[in-house]
């Protein structure tokens, strides 16, 4: 059975409240993350953005990865699933391997750089920096919910 949240009024035809994006937590073998600094707000992030309707998550994360950073990838397993209460996004991360291609910036990307995970902690804002972090260890996938600038805490 297919459930979504969405805006009706007692069975009025509505529209869902949410979008689903997807990103790639994309680690080297020495441990290094990829990170984009982002051409709208300046913010360093993983690379990632919305899937597309005709595409499975797997294929969003390639793509986007891949547009954002010239970094093509192999994707491993999903690392967690985290909601942004205010903007209604629910954000899909998957670890994956680079295979190929060079860092390149694009339309969406000013910088792309491998970071530490010590690295990603100083530049990125925490609910971004978690998505990264909880990629690394086997616990996940990981379920989170943040509000835009900080995590909320798990009941």
């Amino acid at each position: 059975m297919l459930l979504y949240m969405s805006n009706s009024a007692r069975g009025a035809q509505s529209t869902p409240l949410h979008s689903v994006s997807v990103a790639g937590a994309v680690v080297r073998d020495d441990g290094r993350l990829l990170a984009i600094r982002r051409a709208d707000n300046g913010t360093w992030e993983l690379p990632g953005g919305v899937l597309e309707l005709t595409e499975s998550p797997e294929e969003g994360v390639v793509r986007e990865v891949l547009e954002e950073t010239g970094i093509h990838v192999d994707v491993d397993e999903l690392t967690g699933v985290y909601k942004n209460t205010s903007r209604g996004i629910v954000a899909l991360v998957f670890r994956c391997k680079p295979s190929g291609g060079a860092e390149r910036t694009s339309d969406e990307s000013t910088a792309v750089s491998w970071l530490t995970p010590a690295e990603v902690e100083e530049r990125m804002a925490e609910v971004y920096a978690i998505r990264l972090l909880d990629a690394l260890d086997a616990n996940g996938p990981h379920v989170r919910s943040h509000d835009g600038r900080r995590l909320i805490a798990q009941q």
